[in-house]
């Protein structure tokens, strides 16, 4: 029986090139992490492999790779590196994105500079707006050229990098979105030193009066756009319990308790048989729903959000359980189950975090509309 899940040759060979890259990134993961610096290399390393090209879709200049090819290589990588998998994927998310919504003015220059190497970042998310970072709450008011924002946007990850940023505002009281140039209206609050995906360096920025300029002005984002973001992230938990699970099993395997590897043991193995099905069960999930995205079904978007509020909660459960099994080594900063654990966490925390997920599926479930649940 033919598979459906079949890839091209060209993305096979793409798939090898990013699983012989991960290897560097692992080996760099704990530096990093400990340093709280940006992966540059390993962004770099990307660019140089084609990846990025690849990615940008064939009608913006690049070769198009289906959600199918993209999810695994970015599992890929962020079972080597998860810090590294976000600042690309947010990196892409704004890149492809910028591309996409301005292909009728600039998108022709954004996938120039895109394809180019130059860095693009999120800058999305605000304080006032929690989860909904597509529903900006800042109202940027009418200036010569354009439009003026004062406020700030949060978590942009790889920020410091950013030759350009996608920005959205409130403009006659519906979201706009815009490239952003960074200039010195637009600054970086210091503030981070976080517990988990430390080297994605997500910052906070303030901006001061910056100009939102109407020809980097773009329309808003639609169903057919390549979803980088939404398809990556359930992919980074994903790769997340992936590593956790290796850790796991090369911890028990050398670990002697009375003479016998604590692999031996059966409370071990009940709780391994319990996380790697239910793993196994997400990650065909996940499968179909890119396999979804890739035919076109609508039902693939829905299941995005799904996706990743399954990713989020076995990755958690997993890395748990790789604590409990590690015992008092896995809280040694030489362990990487520690690692591992932390970088979970902040799986759950990005936008849509797995309680505002669960409040969407309870309700869809349930038959609790959108207006019901606002009332």
């Amino acid at each position: 029986m033919t598979s459906p899940y079949t890839l091209s040759a060209a993305e096979t060979a793409l798939i090898a090139t990013a699983t012989e890259l991960a290897v560097g990134f692992a080996e760099r993961a704990a530096r990093h992490d400990d340093e709280a610096s940006l992966p540059v290399e390993n962004l770099r390393a990307i660019h140089e492999a084609g990846l990025n090209r690849a990615v940008l879709p064939a009608a913006l200049g690049g070769t198009g790779l289906s959600y199918q090819a993209f999810g695994e290589i970015t599992r890929i990588f962020a079972e080597a590196d998860p810090s590294t998998a976000t600042v690309w994927l947010m990196h892409l998310g704004a890149g492809v994105g910028l591309a996409a919504i301005t292909a009728e003015t600039r998108g022709g220059f954004f996938a120039e500079e895109f394809l180019a190497g130059k860095h693009f970042a999120n800058a999305l998310s605000e304080p006032a707006s929690g989860n909904r970072f597509l529903n900006p709450q800042q109202e940027a008011p009418a200036a010569p050229g354009g439009y003026v924002l004062d406020g700030a946007k949060r978590f942009v990850s790889g920020s410091e990098l950013a030759d350009y940023l996608l920005v959205n505002a409130r403009v006659g009281d519906a979201p706009a979105f815009f490239a952003v140039i960074p200039d010195e209206t637009v600054s970086i609050i210091p503030i981070w030193d976080t517990l988990g995906l430390r080297a994605t360096r997500s910052q906070l920025l303030s901006f001061n009066h910056t100009l939102l300029r109407e020809d980097l002005r773009g329309r808003l984002p639609g169903p057919g756009d390549f979803n980088a973001v939404g398809a990556g992230l359930p992919q980074i938990s994903l790769g997340i319990a992936d590593a956790a699970l290796a850790a796991i099993v090369e911890h028990a395997s050398a670990r002697i308790i009375l003479g016998k590897p604590l692999s031996h043991q059966q409370w071990v193995q009940f709780e391994v048989a319990d996380v790697h099905t239910r793993l196994e069960g997400v990650r065909a999930f996940i499968r179909q729903t890119l396999w979804q995205l890739d035919a076109g079904d609508p039902e693939g978007f829905a299941n995005l959000g799904r996706s990743k509020y399954l990713a989020n909660k076995i990755a958690v459960e997993i890395a748990q359980l790789a604590v409990r099994i590690g015992g008092a080594s896995g809280y040694l900063k030489t362990s990487p189950i520690q690692r591992h654990l932390r970088n979970a966490l902040g799986g759950q925390l990005m936008a849509y975090s797995t309680e505002v997920l669960a409040g969407e599926i309870g309700a869809q479930v349930l038959g609790v509309t959108a207006e019901e649940a606002r009332a």
